[in-house]
């Protein structure tokens, strides 16, 4: 591959100074943040145990790469929907409660689909995946999946979570001070300021909501003012409360206490059948398809910032799909959440340059301490969406982005129809949601999201779209 890109630091490359390590590292842990905790928030997961098993499962991807690939894995959007019914299966009637063991068996069947299709192109080779999703379906996948979390983004940016305004000007403000110091110092910055521009980005639109919070609320009383939401700190901090679990939840795993990870609880499980793991599997199966495809978007995307092949040579596509395959098992044991390759922290690593797979292991430690530091977890939890919608305008919109540059680097010609047609179907289906139910539509049996039914409509259309042997231009009015 063409040495298109200098890299500040290679794969394979330590910062020379410790607070530079560490400062790498948390950059990564910011940009990962605000996906990894919302998924337990939609699904009443909890927090700690999701960022514990971030860090694990992205421990387990680089033991599988061989410290190859600098990716760093967390809790998958893909997954809410089969999640959010899996926690039903086996419930009957006004039963409450939820089925955890359902969850887990999804998350293991997850890691089983992914590590069977590794075995196969370790045994028939990529050739058969290559044809099945070629650069014009790979593209625009990676185009849906950054255009798919804009409003995601767009809606963090505008509501004030700390008064619980779904729109608020001054959580705008902030979160734009956020966006504009990030490019600012991205793109002017010198030395370590132009290195951690998401760090720099981050702490400025916190402290303008501290600012504004302090003033406005609890100076002048006005609720609108109310961006950021101390009330994490001050719980683990009350009279009542305070204790070593202030600082150290040492609960988390502990079986049948009161605090401890609720998946432990085992007696709370009901019964399986075989029809149940039937269930499970159709709830599951389809999307794991979806997220490989993710897979290697992320991971072509990657590639092309660290002018390296990360599937077809070292490590090659064997070892990525184990290492995820295993981190989403292992993730789904310990919070029942999947684990996804993130396109953010690929994002952060195009904007530094610093693709250092050793910032990533200490980015996983460091993820694993704070799952069990308390006042760390808390002090995450009172960063304002609308800080992290600020910075995710330039990170989801790099992802985007980098559908298209796979496009240009490919040379894909879109004077043929048949890249016209793909690309169009794609782009549609993917970003205006077109999902298909089974059952009822407001409680659907199974559902299939819109980027599996984008890729699945892209696959297919690229199958019996044969190229013409000789097909002449068309202009695109």
């Amino acid at each position: 591959m063409e040495n298109e890109t200098k890299l500040v630091l290679d794969v394979n490359e330590n910062p020379k100074k410790i607070k530079d390590w560490i400062l790498f590292a948390i950059q990564h842990i910011l940009a990962m943040l605000v996906a990894c905790i919302t998924v337990p928030f939609l699904t009443g997961l909890p927090v700690a145990p999701t960022l514990i098993s971030a860090g694990i499962g992205t421990l387990c991807y680089i033991l599988f790469t061989k410290k190859k690939s600098p990716v760093f894995l967390s809790s998958s959007f893909a997954y809410l929907a089969p999640m959010s019914s899996a926690l039903a299966v086996g419930l009957i009637g006004n039963q409450t409660g939820n089925n955890y063991l359902a969850l887990i068996l999804g998350m293991v069947m997850v890691g089983i689909v992914y590590c069977l299709v590794a075995l196969i192109i370790k045994f028939v080779g990529t050739n058969w995946l290559n044809k099945l999703l070629p650069p014009i379906v790979i593209g625009p996948i990676i185009m849906v999946i950054g255009l798919g979390l804009a409003s995601s983004a767009v809606s963090n940016l505008t509501s004030a979570s700390g008064s619980g305004q779904e729109y608020n000007l001054i959580a705008i403000v902030c979160g734009l001070i956020g966006l504009v110091t990030t490019a600012l110092s991205s793109h002017y910055g010198k030395k370590m300021v132009a290195l951690v521009p998401f760090v720099i980005g981050m702490a400025s639109g916190y402290i303008a909501a501290v600012l504004f919070t302090a003033i406005g609320y609890y100076g002048f009383n006005n609720d609108y003012f109310k961006i950021v939401d101390f009330t994490p700190l001050i719980n683990i901090f009350s009279a009542d409360k305070i204790g070593i679990a202030s600082f150290f939840n040492y609960k988390i795993f502990v079986p049948n206490d009161p605090e401890s990870f609720i998946f432990l609880k085992f007696n709370e499980i009901s019964s399986f059948d075989w029809a149940t793991i039937g269930e499970v599997a159709l709830l599951f199966i389809p999307v794991a398809f979806v997220t490989i495809c993710e897979h290697i978007g992320d991971h072509k995307n990657l590639g092309n910032i660290i002018n390296k092949d990360l599937l077809n040579d070292e490590p090659g596509m064997t070892r990525t799909l184990l290492g995820d395959g295993v981190a989403t098992a292992v993730s789904g044991a310990l919070c029942g959440a999947a684990n996804t390759t993130y396109g953010e922290n690929v994002a952060v690593i195009g904007m530094t340059k610093v693709a250092s797979v050793n910032v990533i292991i200490l980015a996983s430690a460091m993820t694993i301490f704070i799952g069990f530091f308390t006042p760390f977890t808390a002090l995450l939890q009172t960063i304002p969406s609308c800080v992290t919608g600020g910075i995710s305008l330039i990170l989801y919109g790099f992802i985007a982005s980098s559908g298209i540059k796979i496009l240009i680097k490919e040379k894909i010609d879109f004077s043929k129809s048949k890249n016209i047609i793909i690309a169009s179907v794609i782009l549609v289906v993917g970003i205006g949601g077109l999902a298909l139910k089974f059952g009822p539509a407001d409680n659907p049996v199974i559902e299939i999201t819109k980027i599996a039914v984008a890729m699945f409509l892209g696959i297919i259309l690229n199958l019996i779209l044969r190229d013409k042997k000789k097909e002449e231009p068309k202009e695109i009015e």
